[in-house]
């Protein structure tokens, strides 16, 4: 076995290790990436037979972490590793979405890239590689991939640019960009930052491709050394006649209707009709002459379809629906749509629509996220859900697709960054589609923040995004603000950017040719910074600021400080004691460490009566009695030389007879019974053994002429007394 070793020195000192020829020599590619102690391997196989009739590419990456390679169990009651959890599939994304445009556009082979991770250093961040890898693959393999294309993680930490950044310099960071090139342009973008300017984003791209230019230099060698031919493929030989037949019969109608400015529905339909109609007409001439037919029929209509849409945009401005290339779709939006719900809002932009909702929940809903890389908690989701409805379709309603966990993680990504520091809930937002025609998740960013203002929740500033698009022609480019669904279609790019009057939070940028320049880049970023604005301004006529309070649904909180010695008397034998509190008062209780010697309970009820019944009972348990204070005891069992009575919850002592009154009580019987209220006084705490000397006559009247007792003497009642060594009990009877 002969193995073919490259390696490459990033910006920042980091070397990228990449062997081929010796693992997986059955797969059409594979390599072995290694960063220090971190190993991917990629994988690449493609079917040799095409399908012809297919007019897409069937491209399918998969991107997976074995657990083994951090030295760790998978968690759960299954000790395998099962199917890809929200982290590999976002990941999944990156590495298709970076690929998937560079691939030749008629290769149309069933093609399959896996990713996986071997090993992990657990501080080299293996989704940065993963693309790097599945490119390094293509590259050895046959399969048509003509330019090589890479990935990486750049963050800004003190003003300075780090690419592909170990796990404890990501610490403090403001900004957190994975970043897609080839040698001349940028591919893909997606990621998130702390209100940082347009300007510094452009710069984070530009100091990325610098690291991407070396590893596709990196990659350039590699194909070089392996010298493996590109295989011929399969693919449908332009017909010009058939094809200047079809657009003779339709060019005119899709030219009229695309200047018309119609609705989503009316374009659809009459759209269909013209499609319809020129296929009826054409099929009889050409179905028996032209193999696949269809195939033909289809790509041809879509091509010239695109390229009317294309030039009235670039030659006059003209949009699908009327607009100018800047301009915003109408807005209307509304909150506290949902009397139950913590917080909730309608956005509608256009034809597209979200409701969302957010929960606010305790520390006990905070879900708990393990990975090979990490093992923490979570206590901010947004969740996107796109039924078949919000585009007039029928769809099974299955588990989120992969597009879903994409868009839903996009508007987290958007919103978490503006939530209230240390702040309390655990919150959950909900983005139903309820229309769809372009940019649904940028409406979940919208929507959401108004539905947190509506639950109350005190966000930092309110967000707002846009999604922009791209048209390029030979005579030229625009940008287009607020895209359509069939202008994402048949367009070049879907630029999704989301912030704050301050600064950007996020942003994803796909595209369907072969990259971007800088110029284009660098437009839209203007562009989407006064649609941005614009979005904004119209939700703040809706709900200008968060509510000054939570919904009366919403759990409300008591946080207080407890010594760490005294977890045991609130948690009780077993939990006893803390699950008692819950029962009575209604609340959960939450009991975390700080430090070595304070921690926190954390009372939270929709109840405000529940909290302070909690907190009263959790203050009684860790509350250390002082000689000299008095409680209202009860009693709970009665023996004949006294009463056991608790002051406080879980403490108890003796309440001796002789305690009890001046008078002599010559028997505990018909004195008191179990569950009486007795006050009385803590009068000592006998050093040896902890126990408290307790007495009720101590905050009765002294009768006149009363003695104290003297030691071995009798005192006005009668009673012997038993000096300081038994606290006047009866010497056989101690407590």
């Amino acid at each position: 076995m002969t193995a073919i070793t490259k390696s490459v020195t990033l910006p920042g000192g980091k070397v990228l290790e990449v062997e081929t020829g010796r693992l997986a020599r059955q797969a059409d590619g594979a390599v072995m990436v290694k960063c220090n102690e971190t190993m991917l391997l990629a994988t690449v196989v493609a079917k040799k037979t095409i399908n012809l009739e297919m007019d897409f590419l069937p491209l399918m990456v998969d991107y997976m972490e074995k657990f083994s390679s951090a030295g760790k169990f998978p968690g759960g009651f299954f000790k395998r590793d099962g199917r890809m959890g929200e982290s590999e599939i976002l990941t999944s994304r990156l590495i298709d979405r970076a690929l998937r445009p560079l691939f030749p556009d008629d290769y149309h082979g069933d093609t399959q890239v896996m990713v996986q991770l071997f090993s992990s250093d657990k501080e080299d961040q293996p989704d940065a590689l993963a693309c790097f890898a599945a490119s390094c693959a293509l590259m050895v393999s046959d399969i048509p991939f003509p330019d090589p294309v890479a990935e990486v993680r750049v963050i800004r930490k003190e003003g300075e640019f780090i690419i592909n950044p170990t796990v404890s310099e990501m610490e403090g960071a403001d900004l957190d960009l994975m970043v897609a090139a080839t040698d001349d342009s940028i591919v893909m973008v997606e990621g998130e930052m702390n209100e940082v300017s347009e300007e510094v984003m452009l710069e984070a791209l530009k100091a990325a491709h610098e690291g991407i230019r070396a590893m596709n230099s990196l990659q350039h060698e590699l194909r070089e050394a392996v010298n493996n031919p590109t295989r011929e493929y399969d693919k449908i030989e332009f017909n010009e006649d058939f094809y200047n037949e079809l657009k003779g019969m339709i060019a005119d109608d899709i030219e009229t209707l695309s200047r018309s400015a119609s609705a989503k529905e009316v374009r659809s339909e009459r759209m269909g009709e013209i499609k319809t109609n020129a296929y009826d007409t054409l099929s009889e001439k050409y179905a028996e002459e032209l193999d696949y037919f269809d195939t033909r029929f289809n790509t041809y209509f879509k091509k010239i379809q695109k390229g009317i849409v294309r030039d009235l945009v670039v030659k006059e401005n003209l949009r699908l629906d009327g607009r100018n290339p800047d301009e915003v779709r109408d807005i209307w939006s509304e909150v506290g749509l949902l009397p139950r719900a913590h917080g909730s809002s309608v956005f509608t932009r256009g034809e597209t629509q979200s409701l969302c909702v957010t929960t606010l929940g305790t520390k006990l809903d905070e879900q708990t996220v393990d990975t090979t890389m990490y093992k923490s908690s979570k206590k901010f989701f947004l969740h996107y859900t796109f039924p078949g409805f919000s585009t007039g379709e029928v769809k099974f309603n299955r588990a989120p697709a992969r597009r879903e966990i994409g868009h839903g993680n996009l508007a987290e990504r958007s919103l978490k960054i503006m939530m209230p520091e240390d702040y309390p809930y655990t919150v959950r937002v909900e983005s139903s589609i309820l229309e769809s025609n372009g940019s649904s998740s940028m409406a979940s960013v919208c929507g959401g923040c108004l539905a947190l203002m509506d639950a109350g929740v005190p966000v930092k500033r309110p967000v707002s995004g846009i999604a922009m698009g791209l048209i390029t022609t030979d005579d030229g480019f625009a940008v287009l603000s607020d895209i359509l669904g069939d202008e994402d279609f048949l367009g070049d790019m879907d630029f999704k950017v989301a912030g704050t009057t301050n600064g950007l939070t996020a942003c994803q940028m796909d595209i369907k040719i072969r990259g971007l320049s800088y110029e284009i880049i660098e437009k839209a970023l203007a562009q989407s910074k006064a649609g941005r604005a614009h979005i904004l301004d119209k939700m703040l006529e809706t709900l200008p600021e968060p509510r000054p309070e939570i919904s009366r649904h919403a759990p409300s909180f008591h946080i207080m400080e407890i010594p760490l010695e005294a977890f045991g008397a609130v948690i009780g034998p077993g939990g006893k004691v803390i699950q008692e509190i819950q029962r009575m008062s209604e609340t959960t209780i939450v009991l975390e460490e700080v430090d070595a010697k304070m921690g926190t309970a954390t009372i939270s009820s929709v109840n405000a009566e529940g909290i302070d019944i909690a907190v009263k009972q959790i203050k009684a348990l860790v509350q250390q009695p002082e000689i000299g204070d008095t409680f209202m005891s009860t009693v709970k069992s009665i023996t004949n030389y006294g009463a056991f009575v608790e002051f406080l919850p879980g403490k108890e002592g003796l309440l001796h007879i002789s305690e009890i009154a001046y008078e002599r009580i010559p028997s505990m019987e018909g004195v008191f019974e179990v569950g009486d209220q007795v006050e009385i006084k803590l009068v000592g705490v006998d050093p040896r053994s902890g126990k408290f000397r307790l007495s009720r006559k101590a905050l009765l009247p002294k009768p006149e002429g009363y003695k104290e007792r003297e030691r071995g003497g009798r005192d006005n009642g009668g009673n012997r007394g038993g000096g300081n060594r038994h606290g006047g009990g009866d010497r056989r009877r101690r407590d």
